[in-house]
């Protein structure tokens, strides 16, 4: 075995550690077992699967958590196959979402970039006269220079017009960052707009390029895929593919120092218990990650300890379908600049067949609540949360019966934000951390916040201890898009 944690062969030698049970260190222990390593994950919580959590409501599975995965990445999708989920992938029933806004829901606007247009035809009733006046004034208008990366609100706004932004733009990251929009790094969650308006003078002639390229790639099949039963079945059925194949996972088992051995390799302190590790990977949160690296690392640990964090809550309700009239499609994004509580709804059992077939007679429906800064509306109790769901969803689609159950699931700082400057964040962290021989991190505040970037994330991580590191250079310069953007889906 070499000072490195590898063997002769470049394959992780040893004994691995993983620190985190979410879906990036199970990926993690699941990629070493296959390259020989022996295998321990350590867990603070009472279960692995992380923001990925399956349930119960009314006698009806459902997740608590994320619900879908991009299916145009291959790491989730393969991820799945080799643990024998291949037959239970299933793509949404619908995919025709709405927006709530100016006082009524509005079909989805078709052909654009994460809310950004290629013209302005389509957005009619969703912007005002002047709006869509405003968003022809961008082939007008001289070059904006972006430099190194540019806020996505900021830039888009200077195009188009701040009303792109807050009715299209913000509704489709805050679905997916909670996070506000003028301050969102475009080169992390948007890098495909990115990289085309450097090479373009107009936004709007950029986002009609990246539409033409997809339409010349020809992708077919589903943008996004769910899991019958729930995509929290995923780390669930690599658990277990990891426990077969002879790795270790303990749970409720938080790890209190991490230290490098006087004669290599690492020290791994979780309670009483000691690890002695030829390698370790960090899968934890940014905080978590940072108290763990500080004796090691006191420079990653600062970087890491900078990283944000957005709380959110969902709600989910299950209704009798009798006498229940719900609007087609998978349901409806709420801008903020609107004032309502929530920030979008799931209609569960229009989007995934898996949940209709249950139980005919029940209405599965989920809001989501809770945007970076705002600390009020989660302080509300439970109870105070579902009255205020059910308000917008008596205001938006006249939805006014009493639901047989319901259930609030809180996120607390479960989603990590990416402002400007977060690619050069995260690569000041990972020099850091290669400094340190035996060691890498993974996880949803590098690379990407959907179950296809932190699997890649994790990869990378398995294999910048073999000496591999085209998978770090590759998610630095070019982070996983958590949505598909050339279709406008």
């Amino acid at each position: 075995m070499s000072a490195t944690g590898t063997s002769a062969t470049g394959t992780p030698a040893g004994h691995a550690v993983v620190i985190g049970a979410g879906i990036a260190g199970l990926a993690a222990a699941h990629r070493l077992l296959g390259h020989g390593a022996r295998v321990t994950v350590l867990e603070a919580g009472g279960r692995v699967g992380g923001k990925l959590l399956p349930g119960e409501i009314a006698g009806v599975r459902v997740d608590l958590g994320a619900e879908s995965m991009l299916a145009r990445r291959p790491e989730a999708v393969a991820l799945a196959g080799e643990v024998g989920l291949s037959g239970r992938l299933q793509p949404p029933a619908t995919a025709t979402a709405s927006i709530w806004t100016r006082g009524a829901l509005r079909p989805m606007p078709k052909g654009h970039v994460m809310g950004v247009p290629g013209t302005s035809g389509a957005l009619a009733g969703v912007l005002s006269d002047e709006g869509l006046a405003r968003i022809e004034r961008d082939a007008e208008l001289p070059r904006t220079e972006v430099g190194d990366d540019v806020a996505v609100g900021e830039y888009v706004a200077a195009r188009l017009g701040r009303e792109v932004v807050d009715r299209l733009v913000e509704p489709l990251l805050g679905g997916v960052y909670a996070g506000d929009a003028y301050r969102i790094s475009m080169r992390s969650a948007v890098p495909q707009l990115f990289q085309a308006i450097r090479t373009h003078t107009s936004l709007t002639e950029a986002v009609r390029d990246i539409q033409a390229k997809a339409a010349a790639s020809r992708q077919t099949g589903p943008v996004f895929t769910g899991i019958e039963g729930g995509v929290g079945q995923l780390p669930l059925a690599v658990a277990d593919s990891v426990r077969a194949r002879g790795g270790e996972i303990l749970t409720g088992t938080p790890v209190t120092e991490l230290r490098r051995e006087p004669a290599g390799g690492w020290r791994v302190a979780a309670g009483e218990r000691v690890l002695h590790a030829d390698s370790v990977i960090v899968a934890v949160p940014a905080p978590v990650a940072a108290a763990l690296l500080r004796a090691e690392s006191p420079e990653a640990a600062d970087e890491l300890g900078a990283v944000e964090y957005a709380s959110m809550a969902l709600v989910t309700l299950a209704y009798r379908r009798a006498g229940l009239n719900l609007p087609a499609g998978s349901g409806f994004l709420v801008p903020p600049v609107d004032g309502r509580t929530i920030k979008a709804s799931t209609f569960a059992s229009n989007k995934w067949g898996w949940i209709a077939e249950q139980d005919p007679d029940v209405i599965v429906l989920r809001t989501s609540v809770g945007r970076h800064g705002e600390t009020e509306i989660l302080q509300r109790d439970d109870a105070d949360l579902v009255d205020a769901s059910r308000h917008d969803l008596r205001e938006a689609i006249g939805l006014d019966t009493v639901p047989v159950q319901t259930r609030v699931t809180r996120w607390t700082d479960g989603l990590p934000q990416y402002p400007v400057g977060h690619h050069a964040r995260v690569a000041r962290i990972r020099d850091r951390v290669a400094k340190l021989p035996g060691l890498a991190v993974c996880g949803a505040q590098y690379d990407g916040v959907g179950i296809p970037a932190c699997i890649a994330s994790a990869y990378a991580a398995v294999d910048q201890l073999t000496g591999d590191l085209r998978g770090v250079a590759e998610l630095t310069a070019n982070p996983v898009q958590s949505l598909h953007g050339g279709a406008g889906e």
